[in-house]
């Protein structure tokens, strides 16, 4: 089968589609025809051999004790190396895809989605009449932040740039701030949460916009791992020390949560943003082009 991997060479690391045989799956993993993927930070970041996690398919063949799946259903969900034709997922990382839902809306979800949906509901505590100011608004995390805060029955400010305002407010933003125009840290208005996606901010901003009592979430961080565990150990230690809670979150994978997302996509009620597709061939591209920065929702590897 091929498969997208990180080789070496003289210039560094670099992504090579190649032949490689093709998954077995070990007792509680599923082997998956891949549909669609879709990109995310941590596919350069970390750089594992084999890069790619959010998948969606169709399931090739199950492992020793798999229950919940047979070959051909259609899932999604996290997989291993997912840039490929085939990747290999444990059965308690996939969800049931919906038929209504097409390959490329489940796979932009996983990541994105669950970052997103336990961000605001879980660690935001987001309740109905707050608001919450979305930094990074027109991001994969950001797109689907804006839609479930506001069927959380929050007021909805987005942070982006000019080009993705109208995007934004499309997507049911009560406002839009235009950072090439305004600085939200300077304007006058208070928030129950900032929900954090870029890491482009300090503290202090992310603070002065705060209510008493109010809480940030930072999702996203900058591109260096010191700048990186600077962040969450300030965040942490002014956790302690001021009444506004400052969370540093990573998504955990829920089959309850997965299931929730699809079936605001199968009401209408969240739409995926796709900003573009690649084949898998050209799945160095696509990474590079999310890793610039400027993507407007998700983008997604296609093997077909």
């Amino acid at each position: 089968m091929k498969a997208t991997i990180y080789t070496k060479s003289s210039s560094g690391k670099t992504l090579e589609l190649v032949d490689i045989d093709p998954p077995v799956p070990k007792s509680g993993e599923v082997v998956i025809k891949v549909r669609a993927a879709s990109v995310n930070p941590l596919d350069w970041r970390l750089k594992k051999p084999r890069p790619g996690v959010d998948v969606a398919g169709e399931v090739e063949a199950i492992g020793k004790g798999v229950t919940r799946f047979k070959p051909g259903d259609r899932v999604f969900g996290a997989g291993e190396g997912s840039f490929a034709e085939l990747t290999v997922a444990r059965e308690s990382q996939l969800a049931a895809m919906p038929n209504s839902i097409t390959f490329e809306h489940a796979a932009c979800l996983p990541i994105a989605g669950l970052t997103a949906l336990q961000g605001l509901r879980d660690k935001g505590r987001l309740a109905p009449g707050q608001k919450v100011l979305i930094n990074g608004a027109a991001g994969g995390v950001g797109t689907f932040a804006v839609q479930i805060a506001k069927t959380l029955g929050a007021e909805v400010t987005g942070v982006c740039s000019t080009r993705n305002v109208d995007m934004v407010r499309s997507l049911g933003a009560d406002a839009v701030v235009d950072y090439t125009q305004q600085d939200f840290a300077q304007e006058t208005t208070r928030y129950d949460l900032v929900l954090d996606n870029v890491g482009n901010r300090t503290l202090s901003d992310l603070r002065r916009v705060l209510i008493s009592g109010g809480r940030c979430v930072l999702v996203g961080a900058p591109k260096q791992m010191g700048e990186v565990l600077l962040r969450v150990l300030e965040s942490f230690a002014r956790s302690y020390i001021l009444r506004q809670k400052v969370i540093f979150f990573i998504a955990r994978f829920k089959p309850d949560d997965m299931d929730a997302l699809a079936l605001l996509v199968q009401t209408g009620e969240m739409r995926p943003v796709i900003d573009r597709h690649y084949p898998l061939r050209e799945t160095g591209t696509a990474i590079a082009y999310v890793e610039e920065g400027h993507a407007r929702g998700k983008v997604i590897i296609t093997t077909e």
